[in-house]
């Protein structure tokens, strides 16, 4: 029981950091466009072949609010780390399971 109120504690709280922190993010460019920038060569870059999907830039391809784009893709984010994490120490319990049954 206190395992799962430790673990809902923490869900919550890093989803509130996805969906709310993240608003007040910094909009300048990280730091390799900076530099892309500043060397010239930034506008040499390409779009990967995701750049169309629906989380590509923070979901800006999702409404025509920002902020709402932005907690979206933290929410989904989050939630799918979250689940890869889970089905990887879920498959890592059980072959360490079955290894040690062996003789």
């Amino acid at each position: 029981m206190k395992d799962r109120r430790l673990f809902l504690v923490g869900l919550v709280v890093a989803i509130l950091v996805a969906m709310v922190v993240a608003q007040f993010a910094s909009s300048n460019p990280d730091g390799l466009e900076f530099v892309a920038e500043q060397e010239g060569f930034a506008e040499s870059a390409t779009d990967h072949g995701l750049a169309d999907s629906p989380l590509a830039d923070y979901g800006e391809n999702l409404s025509d609010n920002d902020g709402v784009n932005t907690a979206v893709a933290g929410l989904v984010g989050t939630l799918l780390t979250l689940a890869i994490g889970y089905g990887i120490f879920w498959l890592a319990r059980r072959t360490n399971r079955t290894s040690s049954e062996v003789p």
